[in-house]
């Protein structure tokens, strides 16, 4: 581990600003349950799920009472668009420090920010970051990357001051409703995800349920008064261009696409094909009978 020392972030303003940090070094090489590295690089859709789900994601932000002049830390910040709305949460003396594994994610975090934004590349269970640090946490679709999804809360919650709070977030504990007139399609595309998924990172269905337990999770980590809050993503046609981009790009190419190939039949995998592609006349975004729906749940505890 790192040498801790305490130093106050050079474009931090009032009493807030003290964080105990490391002296920035190379980042372990780590391997994710999802295998993630400092070196993988999937910046496009982070940020089209950001301005895909800003609105709800805002509100959760809105339901942790951030108040001015609190210490705020983003665990797995990505490409750092969370920041900016903690940010404005906790001015003017409030500071805000994201971290993530991925190089590349930090990179662009940092790019235009605010100078009381901080941004360090470290792995999550190993950050150069001394207990204490923090009034509140901010922590969303990282855990179900950690192999030991416990010692990753237990590794947060030690970062929090006494009254503390820790807020975890995950979407899609509910199934997601792509095509609300194809229930069929829709479960064997969602359970050919999962077997894709399994396949290529040799795991488990049982390896992926671990984050299912966001509560008991926070509650075996010590946390109390341990709630969640389901926020529901919900478009329907016409879609605005970041929920059509997010859907078209992150979803249909960027999850989807050839890779299900082998785990539906003929039959299903060409008609996916046919509502995923925008010059089909069925193509499901176009569909004045288009309704998504996406859960966002968050659960939050106190130290």
């Amino acid at each position: 581990m790192p040498r801790l020392q305490r130093r106050r972030d050079p474009g931090a303003r009032g009493a807030g600003a003290d964080v105990v940090i490391a002296h920035a070094g190379p980042c372990a090489s780590t391997v994710g349950l999802l295998g993630d590295t400092s070196a993988r690089d999937y910046s496009f859709k982070l940020r089209l799920f950001n301005s895909f789900a800003e609105s709800e994601l805002r509100q959760a932000i809105a339901c942790l009472e951030l108040r001015p002049g609190m210490r705020v830390l983003d665990a797995g910040c990505g490409t750092g668009e969370a920041l900016a709305w903690l940010l404005s949460e906790v001015e003017p003396h409030g500071t805000v420090v994201g971290v993530d594994l991925s190089a590349p994610h930090v990179a662009a975090a940092r790019r235009g920010r605010s100078p009381t934004i901080r941004v360090l590349q470290a792995d999550l269970l190993e950050m150069p970051l001394a207990a204490g640090s923090f009034d509140a946490i901010w922590c969303v679709n990282v855990i179900n990357h950690l192999r030991d999804p416990l010692l990753g809360v237990q590794r947060l919650a030690a970062l929090l001051v006494p009254d503390g709070r820790l807020a975890v977030g995950q979407s899609s504990f509910l199934p997601d409703m792509y095509f609300a007139w194809d229930s069929r399609l829709e479960r064997l595309t969602n359970e050919a995800v999962r077997a894709y998924y399994r396949d290529r990172y040799c795991l488990d269905e049982r390896d992926l349920a671990g984050t299912r337990s966001l509560v008991g999770l926070l509650q075996r980590a010590g946390l109390r008064r341990v709630r969640a809050r389901t926020h529901i993503i919900e478009r329907t046609a016409p879609l605005d261009a970041a929920a059509e981009n997010y859907l078209l790009e992150g979803i249909f190419k960027g999850t989807w696409g050839e890779r299900l190939r082998p785990y539906l039949s003929t039959e299903d995998y060409a008609e996916l094909s046919r509502l995923c592609d925008p010059k089909d006349s069925q193509f499901a975004l176009r569909r004045p009978d288009f309704h998504l729906q996406q859960s966002f749940s968050m659960v939050v505890g106190e130290s």
